[in-house]
C-alpha cells in the first residue's frame, strides 16, 4: 500500500470503532458477501488496532468474561509460537529421534492446543448468543467457521506427535509442516479478530452488568481449560 493511501487509511480508521466495524461487516453479509471473504483483515486496520487491547484489558477486572479470554489467547500465542519453533527444528532434521526434546515438546503443545477446546465452548455457548441476540451475526459465524477448521488440525498435530516414531518420517515431516503452518497462522489471524474486533464489541452491546454476571456463571459451568490463568 502506497505510503500516502495507506496514511489516509489509518486516519479513516482511527475514526472507526469496533462496533462499527462489526456493523459494516454484517450489512456486506446481508447483502450477499460470504462470510469467509471477511476473513482477513486489511494491514492498516490491523496496525490500528494493535495498540488498543492493552487498555481494554487493564480496564477489566480479573475474572470478566473477556479478561479471562484474553488471558487464555495470550497463553494460546505462547504454545503457537513454539509450535513454530519446534516444526523448524524438526523440518532440519533427517530422520526420527525419540531422544530430541523436540518430539516430546510438540505432543505438550498439541495437548495444550487441544485442550483450549473450553475456551472456545465459552465463546460458542456464551459470547456469541449474546452478540447474536443484539444483531452481531456475521462475526460470530466466521469465528465458528474457523473454530472448525482448527480442530481438524489441531487433532491432526496431536495425532502425529503421538504416533511420530510409526509414520515414515518424510511423511511426517510434511504433515506436520503443513498443519502447523495452518494452525499458526489462522490461529493468530483468529485472535488478533477476536482481541481487536469481537471483544470490543462485545463490550460495548453487552452494557448490562447483570449479563455479564450471569455469562460468568454459565462460563464457569463449562470449566476453563488447564492453561488459564487463576481467577
Amino acid at each position: 500500500m502506497p505510503v500516502t493511501v495507506r496514511e489516509e487509511a489509518m486516519d479513516f480508521l482511527a475514526t472507526v470503532n469496533a462496533a462499527d466495524l462489526s456493523a459494516a461487516e454484517q450489512k456486506l453479509i446481508d447483502a450477499g458477501l460470504a462470510p469467509e471473504d471477511l476473513r482477513h483483515l486489511c494491514s492498516a486496520h490491523m496496525e490500528m488496532m494493535s495498540g488498543e487491547l492493552d487498555k481494554m484489558k487493564a480496564g477489566l477486572p480479573e475474572g470478566h468474561v473477556i479478561h479471562t479470554l484474553v488471558c487464555e489467547h495470550d497463553m494460546i500465542l505462547g504454545f503457537l509460537d513454539k509450535l513454530e519453533h519446534t516444526n523448524s527444528a524438526i523440518q532440519k532434521m533427517s530422520a526420527y529421534d525419540g531422544g530430541r526434546e523436540e518430539f516430546a515438546l510438540l505432543k505438550h503443545i498439541a495437548e495444550h492446543l487441544v485442550g483450549a477446546e473450553p475456551h472456545h465452548k465459552r465463546e460458542e455457548d456464551v459470547l456469541f448468543p449474546e452478540l447474536e441476540e443484539r444483531g452481531v451475526s456475521g462475526p460470530p459465524h466466521v469465528m465458528r467457521m474457523e473454530h472448525t477448521e482448527l480442530r481438524a488440525r489441531k487433532e491432526e498435530i496431536k495425532k502425529l506427535a503421538e504416533n511420530a516414531a510409526k509414520i515414515a518420517f518424510a511423511d511426517f515431516k510434511k504433515r506436520l509442516n503443513t498443519a502447523s503452518k495452518f494452525i499458526i497462522m489462522t490461529l493468530r489471524d483468529h485472535i488478533f479478530k477476536e482481541n481487536n474486533i469481537l471483544y470490543p464489541t462485545a463490550l460495548q452491546v453487552i452494557d448490562n452488568n447483570k449479563t455479564w454476571d450471569d455469562m460468568k456463571k454459565k462460563c464457569d459451568k463449562i470449566g476453563y481449560c488447564c492453561f488459564t490463568p487463576k481467577r
